[in-house]
């Protein structure tokens, strides 16, 4: 399920206009090329049908992340990938778009195809909760539930003589590389901010943490009064394969209360 299901905040395209520069995906590889132009349009930048180039209507992409600490999962001096949700620019969102391509043994089809260190980073970094199901399957879900419903990763927009599950295979180097961009842990802790048995923050002190460090705000996600989850958003220039994603202030508002907030050690 999308944990941003909620009471959404309502936005226009002229709140989305401060943007960052274009952030170059560090450390990412991609096994295949979309062959889109360099500094194309922003997604959200207009009403425009989805093409292999221009992602639509999930053009308001979200890097998710997880601080699980009941059970501890991942290091202890990291969050966690959670996904890479493709929302519409009005924060709706649809999921699960092609069943015909709800690939499985996504740790196989990544071997194949020459990303085996994307793996590697995934079977650390990309982890499941124990009651939920393994790591595989959490893979398996957030490929089927949103990297199915990006415009730019249809079949179509594949290189010809790609294999099988191609797009997939570069969602997930995508996704890694995104999150490499985005250090949670080590941007907090840059700004006073760890984990702590004792310690309580504001939620005004845990964003303006981030946008010191990003020039952005996030959205933040808490389970009562414990920080669990943080929200990324971005733009798209070009393909999820490899075009270029411009950070953008959150345009909804975080789950976690204004004061009180715990952010324990894993």
């Amino acid at each position: 399920m999308h944990i941003l299901a909620l009471a959404l905040s309502v936005f226009t395209l002229g709140q989305l206009s401060t943007a960052s520069v274009l952030q170059p995906l560090l450390g990412r590889a991609t096994t295949i090329s979309s062959g889109c132009p360099a500094n194309g349009p922003l997604s959200c930048s207009s009403s425009a049908e989805g093409t292999c180039c221009f992602e639509a209507p999930g053009g308001l992409v979200l890097q998710t992340q997880f601080w699980d600490t009941n059970p501890t999962t991942g290091p202890t001096n990291s969050w966690t990938i959670h996904g890479l949700w493709p929302d519409n620019c009005d924060g709706s969102f649809s999921e699960n778009c092609d069943p015909s391509r709800d690939y499985t043994d996504i740790g196989t089809l990544l071997t194949q195809q020459n990303a085996s260190s994307t793996l590697t980073f995934m079977n650390e970094f990309w982890k499941n909760l124990p009651s939920d199901g393994t790591d595989e399957e959490f893979w398996e879900h957030e490929w089927s539930t949103h990297g199915t419903c990006y415009s730019t990763l249809q079949v179509s927009c594949l290189p010809e003589g790609s294999p099988r599950a191609a797009e997939a295979v570069a969602f997930f180097q995508t996704v890694v590389g995104l999150f490499q961009t985005v250090p949670t842990f080590t941007w907090l802790e840059n700004q006073g901010i760890s984990p702590s048995t004792t310690e309580t923050h504001t939620l005004a002190s845990l964003v303006a943490a981030i946008k010191a460090e990003s020039g952005f705000a996030p959205t933040f996600g808490c389970s009562g009064s414990t920080l669990n989850a943080i929200f990324y958003y971005f733009h798209l220039s070009g393909s999820v394969i490899d075009g270029e994603f411009v950070m953008i202030d959150a345009p909804e508002s975080s789950t976690c209360p204004s004061s009180g907030i715990v952010y324990p050690p894993k």
